[in-house]
């Protein structure tokens, strides 16, 4: 038995507000429950990743108070609890393995799902060298952390996930000495610029040398009160293209500064000879003759998600670079992705660190979304243009970043809770 969604071909004209940003979220969460005094968020994320981030705060002793439209994060407050559940969130887990140690010397970390398939031992390699005892299941997950953080010297690689940087760059600064490291092969670099920058709103000082060398003081408090989480550009990514399929969108409550790496979006817009307009604080798409385009993805790698939905729109042959990237998602996206969208008549070659799309006519179909939220999306919003209507099975995996996707964005929808 399984959860099906019907979404048939229409015509859009709305006005979104895009979803906040659990990137952004979640690394405000972690700042929150290390600071000294409450702090109020506001625009807050309730997706299933944001949800056990604030889990895991309230395991680390916070209080947290949810009012409209904002929650209050009230550390040490509460009894800290040793066995930490992270869902499926794969930044939580990165993240939070490194903070942990703060508030007690023994913890187990678990997660559920996709995420107890995804390695940990980058967790585990750099956990050892600040004085921790870790211990993985084979690589994978429960984490067995104990010990306390020692400031230091420490090298890491950073070609798989910068989150774990991320957990670093976020725990250090606490320290009782001055640390500093050294990272190779570091993707995904905006990403840490966003880490950075709220580290920064915290009060927190980390010099960044050319993203080989973070120099990071000991000793240091976060201090602030008041946070406005920013919208997610991941999200919005989406709802552009939607708008370029079928119609109009504009997404608004968008920082169009944004550290965030998937502004990247419109870059790839304008690449695809796109009709997209930006404003302030919002971005609007309107239905345009697509051309195929080239694109390299390595440092946003959410992106090919809603890249090849516009790519099967696009005439011609795009090529998208980074798909080494996409192994240790919900799911091998690169894989996923061109079965998925086979299935939709449009054809996808993978050629080393390449993913090649051929633009064409998409059809109607069965598809699953492998438990993956971004390629439940992608399928969604490709079923707008589509030549008949499209199933997507297991749907709901949507909530891990954007619950409510499919109620603001279709006109006209279909469940079936119960389907063969």
């Amino acid at each position: 038995m399984s959860k099906e969604i019907t979404i048939k071909p229409q015509q859009i004209n709305k006005t979104i507000k895009a979803p906040a940003s659990k990137s952004v979220m979640q690394r405000v969460i972690a700042c929150a429950v290390l600071s000294e005094n409450e702090i109020a968020v506001s625009n807050p994320s309730f997706c299933d990743d944001c949800k056990a981030a604030l889990k895991i705060a309230k395991n680390l002793g916070a209080r947290i108070l949810t009012e409209e439209n904002k929650i209050i994060v009230i550390p040490g407050k509460n009894t800290v609890q040793s066995n930490i559940n992270c869902g499926e969130s794969g930044l939580s887990v990165r993240m939070f393995s490194a903070i942990l140690p703060h508030f007690g010397n023994k913890f187990t970390v678990n997660g559920k799902g996709s995420l107890q398939n995804r390695p940990v031992d980058m967790i585990e390699n750099a956990l050892k060298q600040i004085g921790l005892k870790c211990e993985t299941n084979n690589g994978f997950l429960p984490l067995n952390i104990s010990g306390n953080i020692k400031a230091g010297n420490i090298e890491i690689d950073g070609s798989v996930s910068s989150q774990v940087l991320t957990g670093l760059l976020i725990s250090l600064p606490k320290a009782k000495k001055n640390s500093i490291i050294k990272v190779k092969n570091l993707k995904s670099k905006p990403y840490i610029d966003l880490t950075l920058r709220i580290l920064n709103e915290f009060g927190i000082e980390i010099s960044n040398y050319d993203y080989k060398e973070f120099h990071i003081k000991g000793n240091q408090k976060f201090a602030r009160k008041n946070y406005t989480v920013e919208g997610d550009w991941s999200g919005a990514a989406f709802l552009i293209v939607a708008g370029l399929i079928a119609g109009k969108t504009e997404i608004t409550g968008l920082n169009l500064q944004s550290e965030q790496a998937d502004i990247q979006i419109i870059d790839a817009v304008k690449k695809a000879n796109g009709n997209i307009s930006l404003t302030k604080n919002s971005v609007i798409a309107e239905k345009s003759k697509l051309q195929a385009f080239e694109f390299d993805a390595t440092d946003s790698p959410d992106l090919f998600p809603p890249l090849v939905t516009m790519a099967a729109y696009s005439e011609g042959i795009t090529s998208i670079k980074g798909v080494n990237r996409l192994i240790y998602k919900e799911s091998n996206r690169a894989e996923t992705l061109q079965k998925e969208f086979g299935k939709l008549g449009i054809e996808i070659t993978l050629q080393n660190d390449y993913m090649k799309i051929k633009g064409g006519n998409v059809k109607g179909g069965n598809v699953n979304s492998h438990n993956d939220h971004r390629i439940a999306m992608a399928c969604a919003v490709a079923a707008l243009g589509a030549e008949s209507e499209v199933i997507i099975k297991n749907p709901n995996c949507v909530n891990k970043s954007f619950p409510d996707f499919y109620e603001i964005l279709f006109r006209e929808f279909q469940k079936v809770s119960n389907s063969l």
